[in-house]
């Protein structure tokens, strides 16, 4: 009896999982395009096919739901971008990497809008609150890893010594986000290129052997 109730129990735990991860799925690409305020349970139910107090038992309230699709986007975005650079050992290399990773998870719509987070950080940057808060905190944490990348690269001898990684760190991200931009409100395909063009320069010039790096994209 207890073996059949707990083959029950982690049946309907698995049930559950996969009723999480395709309401998640649906939300990320709502929310990449409309926002996360365009998120509600509700909604999210009558999309899917699914009861509105199964999903609510998932989620318990829209801002539940609002933060467990930025904790999904995370790790989609991590899979993408993050992790494939990780194969390279700490330098300029992999610091190129990083970038083509982030500048292929945009192009390539891992999300419907583009960036998940450049979206949703218009979309929450002068709120207060949960939700704000969480998407702050990946912008900063990916902000710092960039950063911390540059710096590995300059400690272990491919980037100058004097470099200002904070200062490189903005300036690549904000070449890559505006790539992102471009490319979502005029399907300017060619703003990919421009940015890879423009993140080479500045690390050819910061690197110690800038003939490691690609001349272009």
């Amino acid at each position: 009896m207890a073996a059949r109730t707990s083959t029950h129990t982690d049946g309907r735990v698995e049930r559950g999982n996969q009723t999480r991860r395709l309401v998640l799925e649906r939300t990320m690409s709502i929310a990449s395009v409309e926002g996360l305020e365009g998120l509600s349970l509700g909604r999210i139910a009558t999309e899917l096919k699914l009861s509105k107090s199964g999903v609510f038992a998932l989620f318990g309230s829209k801002e539940e739901l609002q933060l467990a699709t930025v904790r999904a986007a995370v790790d989609v975005f991590v899979d993408h971008v993050v992790r494939p650079a990780r194969e390279l050992p700490p330098g300029a290399d992999r610091v190129w990497r990083l970038c083509q990773n982030w500048l292929a998870y945009s192009s390539g719509r891992i999300f419907a809008g583009g960036c998940f987070f450049y979206a949703v950080s218009a979309e929450f940057d002068a709120r207060s609150g949960p939700v704000h808060d969480a998407v702050a905190k990946t912008r900063d944490d990916w902000t710092r890893y960039v950063e911390r990348t540059l710096d590995e690269a300059r400690l272990a001898g491919g980037l100058d010594a004097d470099l200002d990684a904070a200062q490189l760190a903005f300036e690549v991200i904000a070449l890559m986000e505006a790539a992102n931009a471009a490319s979502v409100m005029h399907g300017d395909a060619s703003a990919y290129t421009r940015a890879e063009r423009g993140i080479l320069s500045r690390l050819r010039a910061a690197a110690t052997d800038p003939a490691a790096l690609p001349d272009g994209p």
